[in-house]
């Protein structure tokens, strides 16, 4: 299950997002850059305030990366009693000396180690922070103007970063400068935390202060099943059909192995009737995004190799009926290469 994160810069602060829903209060001073650190007195009266109700998270700040300056930041937040230490791994040679820097500390401290989607998230870094006896890892943006964390990398390669912390039993989150319409998407991973500020704060100012409606909203979206209350005079049966029409990706598919050699263009159609929340809503929360349509065309292209489009488009239907919401979905599913036609299935299922 996906837990909420709130980064918070005050007693108050955690106090609002607490009531809001969030999971894990993270001490954060947006002022300070992406990881900016709270003073550790700071961090300290958080940490009793919220007296374990949830845990809590601090950053180290933006350090370069040095290891005894960052063992040194680390050791500071840890004796605040913070359930989780958040440290930045910048981009540069230094980043795996600092991880094997911080291993003695990651034996009595839960660490995350903090990539960035902006600044060389290097991957390979992953075997490393696990036999470093890191916690987790996290996914962030280093610049909070330069786009979301989706705009800096796609839905295949989150996807295959997830699967690769568990893989190594490392907790995952994502974060930066997230919107709502993000959330949904990123839920579908299954990543152990997304990560927010921005978002849960009055005009989405990282600065301003924490709208508690904000963050209420952004609480449903990422607990299982988050929506909005159905609306009376809705059947329990109702439906919407939400639709993608001639989405082509290139993928690997064919029972010869000349298809293997090269991707070719493929096709998809998809239809998924979803049982409605409610009334007309502009409620984020009220809806079925096709965005979960393309996302998960768009990782199931990006993997492994198909024999057949009847396995690819079975897959798809699985995958969409693994939301709460989808009652149904009709798959079709075309590949264009063959010669100046067009073979492919098309099939329907039900949960």
């Amino acid at each position: 299950m996906t837990r909420f994160l709130a980064s918070v810069t005050s007693v108050a602060e955690a106090e609002t997002a607490l009531a809001g829903g969030a999971d894990i209060v993270d001490c954060k001073d947006p002022g300070k850059g992406a990881l900016g650190a709270l003073p550790p007195q700071t961090v300290g009266a958080i940490v009793r305030a919220v007296g374990g109700r949830r845990p809590v998270s601090a950053v180290t700040g933006d350090l370069p990366m040095l290891p005894d300056v960052v063992v040194n930041a680390a050791q500071e937040m840890a004796a605040t009693g913070v359930d989780y230490i958040k440290a930045g791994l910048f981009a540069g040679e230094g980043r795996p000396a600092c991880i094997s820097a911080l291993a003695p500390l990651a034996t009595r401290h839960r660490i995350i180690g903090v990539l960035f989607a902006d600044g060389d998230p290097d991957f390979a870094l992953l075997p490393l922070l696990a036999a470093s006896g890191f916690a987790g890892v996290m996914i962030d943006t280093a610049g909070k103007g330069a786009g979301r964390l989706l705009t800096h990398l796609g839905m295949p390669a989150l996807d295959a970063f997830v699967k690769s912390c568990k893989m190594h039993g490392l907790m995952s989150g994502l974060a930066g400068s997230l919107e709502p319409p993000d959330v949904p998407r990123l839920v579908a991973l299954a990543p152990d935390f997304l990560g927010f500020r921005g978002a849960l704060c009055k005009g989405g100012a990282r600065g301003g202060g924490l709208d508690p409606q904000a963050v209420a909203v952004i609480a449903q979206l990422v607990a299982p099943h988050g929506a909005i209350a159905p609306q009376a005079g809705v059947a329990a049966d109702e439906t919407d059909c939400i639709f993608v029409s001639d989405f082509t990706v290139p993928m690997r598919i064919g029972a010869y192995a000349y298809e293997h050699l090269a991707p070719q263009a493929v096709r998809f159609s998809v239809a998924v009737d979803v049982l409605r929340q409610g009334g007309q809503s502009d409620d984020m929360r009220a809806v079925f995004s096709y965005d979960l349509i393309m996302d998960a065309i768009r990782v199931l292209a990006a993997g492994e190799a198909f024999a057949m489009v009847e396995t690819v488009a079975g897959r798809l239907a699985e995958t969409m009926l693994a939301h709460p919401r989808a009652a149904r979905v009709r798959v079709k599913v075309e590949k264009l290469d063959l010669g100046p036609f067009v073979v492919g299935v098309s099939i329907e299922r039900q949960r």
